[in-house]
């Protein structure tokens, strides 16, 4: 048999040393280096979840076994490539140990996988052997199995195909009991079925699944099917949800909120050790129109998808506006219309230093700024200050409500351990409470010299901002447009390129770090905000960051922070 484990340790390691993003993206990069890391960490056998190669190992067994039932093969049965090898193994061979001693009956680590690429990439063909493997040699006893999209002919793909590989294979064909016109492949043997289902039957009883794959999941326009799936699955001891698609071009969407999960993991802004998920796309750099990189969002390049016909796409992109978009989306695995991320989050990562306290830097000259809120947003104060060295460090400080951080933790489960770690000073009620931020502020206008006044964002703050006033202390309500922001932008960005600053690593700042773009416009000028209005991925630390920087600038107005370094002008 052969060593699947070591293909998909050979496909990591090759990912992991492609450090120029040759043949790999950076998220499939970053989910290589992940998985080295398990591997690691787990070696000390302390740790909850192993890597069982018996699993691993298992699955693709089962997976070459089964016959091909579309297009034209010089193999009968299905021949796995190293991509998809990786997969298998990461999803099915990582376990987590339920008694003192590793046993094969524990169930798998993951149970959210999220898979996006290119289309063409033999994407159903796979998901239906996951189908089929899940439902005979998992030992669930009556396994129910769905495979749900937008509309019942989506959702029938997979199901098709599993049936197909029923009715061609002698040793399935012993398992199930087929109709040639039925919905369901019923396996008699463990009471369990494979059954599609689409939005319309979103609002059935009765679902209990122990896989629910989700197809084509940029394309659903809501999530009452995707919540229905996942909330249907708690009886199962070892449930399965896994979402399959191609980039499309709704921010606002489940999937692309699935992928902004599974990216902020990757980047190591959340632990979420059951959320396994991989991207093949382009990256930033990268020209759609350049046939060296499609392998990046085409990992079955030269198998299932050829290239001569990814060239033809592209000519037609080249002269159709009509066919671009579609040319961009499927083909390259390009999300349109989504604003590239401002930071690199290795390089604010590079400027932190946890040993860093606040309480270092008192008595020091300091810019204080808030960006408020007033229920379910974060209220953020920042004070910055300098290094001995001359470097700007900042601290910031987060407000919830506390009754927020449970109706929050549905799409913000960070949150409740945010507070759990002191993260968040939580105020009571389902408000901020203004009067304890400008209690803070208060104590930090008497620990530092603060110059330039205190600044508030202009949403709200008037009332604090006069009652600061009221005792003794300066304030300013700055706009915060892109003729205020961007010189302490562009300085910030230059700064955290080059590593001349500094701050203690709060996740909760790098999170809001990790959600800010940009807007670049033709005047040089930059606005960093959220992706959308109705984002719920909150950026007001960074907000804060920007007004004190400003109030900086005012007391050093020449200074250009830039990739070469720093120049008074």
């Amino acid at each position: 048999m052969k060593d699947y484990v070591e293909i998909a340790r050979k496909y990591r390691d090759d990912a992991r040393k492609d450090r120029k993003g040759r043949k790999f993206c950076k998220w499939v990069r970053l989910a290589a280096e992940r998985e080295y890391r398990d591997q690691q960490r787990a070696k000390g056998g302390s740790w909850e979840f192993y890597f069982d190669s018996w699993w691993a190992n298992d699955v693709c067994s089962f997976f070459e076994k089964l016959p091909h039932v579309e297009g034209q093969w010089e193999t009968k049965t299905i021949t796995l490539e190293p991509s998809q090898i990786f997969i298998l193994c990461c999803v099915f061979g990582w376990r987590r140990r339920i008694g003192e001693k590793p046993d094969r009956s524990d169930p798998r680590r993951f149970t959210i996988v999220y898979e996006e690429c290119a289309r063409k990439q033999a994407k159903s063909t796979t998901k239906a052997g996951v189908a089929l493997y899940c439902l005979t040699c998992e030992g669930e006893n009556g396994p129910q199995v769905k495979t749900a999209a937008t509309t019942g002919q989506q959702a029938r793909l997979i199901f098709g195909i599993a049936h197909q590989m029923v009715e061609r294979t002698q040793a399935l064909r012993e398992w199930f009991r087929l109709e040639p016109m039925a919905n369901s492949i019923v396996c008699w043997r463990n009471g369990g079925h494979i059954q599609p289902i689409n939005s319309k039957a979103s609002t059935q009883d009765g679902l209990n699944p122990h896989l629910s794959i989700i197809d084509e999941l940029h394309a659903h326009k809501d999530r009452k099917l995707f919540d229905v799936l996942m909330s249907a699955r708690g009886a199962r001891k070892n449930p399965l949800s896994w979402y399959v698609t191609t980039a499309g071009y709704n921010q606002a969407g489940v999937c692309y909120e699935q992928r902004t999960i599974l990216t902020k993991i990757l980047e190591g802004i959340f632990e979420a050790d059951h959320f396994w998920g991989i991207i093949y796309t382009l990256d930033e750099k990268d020209s759609p129109y350049d046939p060296k990189v499609w392998i990046k969002a085409n990992p079955m390049l030269g198998v299932s998808v050829q290239e001569k016909e990814l060239r033809d796409a592209a000519r037609q992109a080249q002269i159709s506006p009509q066919s671009e978009g579609e040319f961009k989306t499927k083909r390259c695995n390009l999300w349109l219309n989504a604003a590239q991320a401002w930071l690199n989050m290795a390089q604010w990562d590079a400027c932190a230093d946890s040993s860093l306290k606040i309480e270092q830097f008192y008595g020091r000259n300091a810019y204080l700024a808030n960006d408020l809120s007033s229920r379910l947003d974060t209220t953020s104060s920042v004070i910055l200050t300098t290094t001995d060295d001359g470097f700007p460090v900042w601290f910031g400080r987060f407000y919830l409500p506390e009754d927020s951080v449970q109706m929050l933790s549905g799409k913000h489960a960070h949150y409740i351990a945010w507070a759990k770690q002191g993260l968040f000073t939580l105020t009571p009620g389902n408000y901020i409470d203004y009067d304890r931020v400008e209690r803070d502020n208060e104590e930090w206008a008497g620990l530092f010299n603060i110059q330039n006044g205190i600044a508030f964002d202009n949403w709200g703050s008037q009332q604090i901002a006069s009652r600061l006033e009221d005792k003794g202390l300066t304030t300013i309500i700055m706009p915060y447009t892109s003729k205020e922001i961007t010189p302490s932008a562009l300085d910030l960005e230059g700064m955290i390129q080059t590593g001349r600053c500094r701050h203690d690593g709060n996740p909760v700042m790098k999170w809001m770090a990790s959600n800010t773009v940009v807007d670049r416009r033709v005047d040089g000028s930059i606005l960093p905000k959220k992706e959308s209005k109705d984002s719920a991925n909150k950026i007001d630390g960074i907000a804060a960051l920007l007004m004190a920087w400003s109030r900086m600038r005012v007391s050093a107005p020449g200074l250009i922070y830039d990739t070469q370094g720093v120049f008074a002008v």
